[in-house]
């Protein structure tokens, strides 16, 4: 099976499923909620996550589609001093995890992304997340490894094919920050 053909079945089986967009629904009102509360959005995975998290973060503190009030977002894998410092005097699996303890407070929403769901980093971060009451949401590819048996809410793309977990994580963040977008414009 070529490329193409793979990343079209897996799309295919993946909107096929009714429920699909009713959880990114969900999820979008569950971090619209604490946005307007005054909370904040943490959002953290590794390579092609991190570019993630920072796409995310960068559309909500700016703009997606219509002009708005920023709003509070943070990509947790931008600060290359405090990522190399926690690495290097921890390891790196507490990189995440450090920065939850620092910048989480009860009612933030801690976004995870793992296109294995077995990031140790992004394990780690969402349990002290949990620790200190953030919501937890992860983002998850393959089976949702050990990540989706400790995050709140976990959205889980059912590919073993990374490529195609990444073409999707990024249309659903489009889609949450649309949601979100709109319901920040109502």
């Amino acid at each position: 099976m070529d490329f193409v053909e793979l990343c079209n079945q897996t799309a295919q089986r993946f909107f096929q499923l009714q429920n699909r967009q009713k959880e990114i629904e969900n999820i979008s009102t569950v971090i619209f909620n604490a946005l307007i509360n005054n909370n904040k959005l943490l959002i953290f995975g590794n390579g092609g996550s991190a570019a993630d998290a920072q796409h995310m973060a960068a559309e909500l503190v700016g703009r997606f589609l219509k002009e708005r009030k920023a709003i509070s977002a943070i990509a947790l894998t931008t600060d290359t001093s405090i990522i190399t410092s926690i690495a290097n005097d921890y390891s790196f699996d507490k990189v995440f995890e450090r920065q939850i303890d620092a910048l989480g407070k009860r009612g933030d929403i801690a976004f995870g992304i793992s296109t294995s769901g077995n990031s140790k980093n992004v394990y780690l971060a969402i349990k002290k997340a949990n620790e200190i009451g953030l919501t937890t949401i992860a983002l998850l590819g393959k089976d949702g490894g050990i990540i989706k048996d400790i995050a709140k809410i976990s959205f889980i793309v059912d590919s073993n094919y990374t490529p195609t977990i990444q073409e999707l994580h990024i249309f659903i963040i489009h889609n949450i920050c649309k949601i979100i977008e709109d319901l920040w414009t109502k």
